[in-house]
């Protein structure tokens, strides 16, 4: 019975003392590596989140800070923490706090730096301990786990190594040194052929023309649409590096769909990443009737490779004309100036972030789209995919994230251009150096890089299931790595809550292994539409 009575106290004086502790994620911590707009509690008011312990979150590979943000509401309390990982040669890790002290009576965020040292491949895991003093004998051990893969081609090692271990020799950093050294001159010599041929490129290409004023580019908000442009840069062709002898084809498109940058106007941005943006714009045509319009770019420190892509998959639209895919409407390319791609503005959203905001509404009170919705949208994405693939074209990238919706629930299918920068927790490098949807890809696209209109239904089946998620991010609990091996398998995304079962069903047949075996997107429409129709009766 003393020893009954003795548990209960000590179990009071945890709670209490504990009671005055919060430590956990913010909601953009959380959104940064698992997509998700929530805040993440492993203490709150005391109460510990054994669930949130327990569980292994993915680091993203363009992720190297963690924040984690505390307070102590009731006085001080003493702390002491390390970090372990599997491979030091890896992972360093790095805290911007003392081992141990006082943690702070204000909410405050402290960082851990986890960057891949980029000399050996391995999936690391890194485990934060945290002992918490709450009496003089009584000590609470807080466990924070973590996992990243790292990408290099050589043999991983595998030691479990304290944070106060040796960084990695010298060595490595004198031969990366040596390397870089080596690029950046290959780089520099480039650049001066380049220079050279522009220039004499030009001379050649004013013989015999008068001088034409030279575009500059407009950095200002808004610009005054009556003003005088000049017509020299008037279907100018691009002079980016970018654009080889395997270009001809774009450099032909883009000269089609050349526009005056002084007729383009910057108003606010609608969704911005690292080296890219998008804004709502307006254009003014030389009639001088004005429309807004989205406009994709890039910032000034983007390299050229990311200039390429954005023209390159910005360009995959071109000249389609078809209600459920939005078309891109103009380019703008001038000397020493991020390229604007123009596309028309409906008060379109894109599908993925205004999935996500479905989750709450103005009152606060969670809610979903009803099933009647979810269908016609998904009818309205097979749609412009048929017309995509009559075109004879695969989207490869088919997503909520490259969909836009308007207030009437209108979807149209997009580009992907700047999408790997826009949401980059939905891209992963499996150590080839390239940036894929890995978890919307089907099984012969993640293996042998083959698509097809059957690749393209598999990814709609995962956008099916976005939208009955509120754009979830499939397979979350499964590395990267490992999703290949998933589904080969034979496992597969859950059936959603409140999801029909009829609905479900369509989503298995799109993910069937063998590509013959998924239904056409006309087989999808029927089905779809049958559905549909049965759901109307019932309403």
């Amino acid at each position: 019975m003393v020893h009954k009575y003795l548990y209960l106290l000590c179990a009071f004086i945890i709670h209490e003392c504990l009671g005055y502790l919060n430590l956990f994620l913010t909601s953009q911590e959380v959104q940064k590596t698992l997509g998700l707009d929530v805040e993440l509690y492993y203490i709150r008011d005391g109460q510990i989140n054994n669930n949130a312990l327990a569980y292994v979150m993915d680091i993203p590979l363009n992720v190297d800070n963690l924040l984690i943000s505390w307070e102590s509401l009731n006085g001080k309390l003493p702390y002491n923490i390390g970090i372990t990982t599997s491979n030091l040669h890896s992972i360093t890790p790095k805290l911007n706090i003392t081992q141990s002290g006082i943690i702070p009576t204000t909410l405050q965020t402290f960082t851990l730096s986890v960057p891949c040292t980029g000399t050996v491949a391995d999936q690391v895991n890194i485990d934060i301990s945290m002992n918490i003093t709450l009496q003089p004998n009584n000590i609470t051990t807080i466990k924070i786990q973590r996992k990243k893969n790292c990408k290099r081609n050589e043999t991983p090692i595998s030691s479990n190594i304290s944070i106060d271990s040796k960084p990695v020799t010298n060595s490595v950093n004198i031969f990366y040194t040596a390397v870089g050294s080596a690029i950046i001159l290959i780089g520099f010599l480039a650049i001066c052929v380049l220079r050279y041929y522009l220039k004499e490129k030009k001379k050649k290409s004013s013989r015999g023309n008068s001088m034409q004023p030279h575009m500059t580019y407009l950095t200002s908000a808004t610009r005054n649409p009556t003003s005088t442009c000049s017509y020299g840069s008037f279907r100018r062709m691009p002079s980016y590096s970018l654009i080889d002898e395997r270009s001809k084809d774009l450099q032909e498109r883009i000269s089609e769909l050349t526009i005056q940058r002084c007729r383009v106007g910057l108003n606010s941005v609608i969704l911005e990443g690292t080296f890219g943006r998008v804004y709502l714009g307006s254009y003014t045509d030389e009639n001088g009737r004005q429309e807004e319009v989205l406009v994709k770019t890039v910032t000034d420190h983007a390299s050229q490779i990311q200039i390429s892509l954005l023209l390159q998959e910005g360009m995959f639209m071109y000249s389609l004309n078809h209600k459920n895919i939005l078309t891109i409407l103009g380019v703008s390319i001038e000397d020493q100036t991020a390229p604007f791609l123009l596309y028309p503005y409906h008060s379109y959203k894109n599908l993925k972030v205004f999935l996500q905001k479905c989750k709450l509404n103005s009152e606060g009170v969670a809610h979903t789209l009803t099933t009647q919705e979810v269908v016609d949208m998904a009818l309205q994405v097979i749609q412009g995919m048929q017309y995509l693939h009559k075109k004879h074209l695969w989207h490869k990238d088919l997503a909520a994230r490259n969909c836009v919706v308007d207030d009437k629930l209108r979807i149209k299918v997009t580009d992907n251009a700047l999408s790997r920068d826009l949401f980059p927790s939905d891209y992963h490098c499996l150590g080839d150096n390239e940036n894929r949807p890995i978890k919307w890809m089907a099984i012969e696209s993640l293996l042998q890089k083959e698509f097809s209109s059957s690749s393209d239904v598999w990814s709609f089946g995962v956008l099916l299931w976005e939208l009955t998620t509120l754009a979830q991010q499939p397979y979350v609990e499964i590395d990267p790595f490992e999703v290949a091996a998933y589904l080969k398998d034979g496992y597969r995304l859950a059936q959603p809550v409140n999801c029909p079962d009829e609905l479900f069903a369509v989503m298995a047949y799109c993910w069937a292994m063998s590509p013959s075996e998924r239904p056409t997107f006309t087989q999808l429409q029927v089905c779809l539409q049958e559905f549909y129709a049965q759901l109307i009766r019932y309403v």
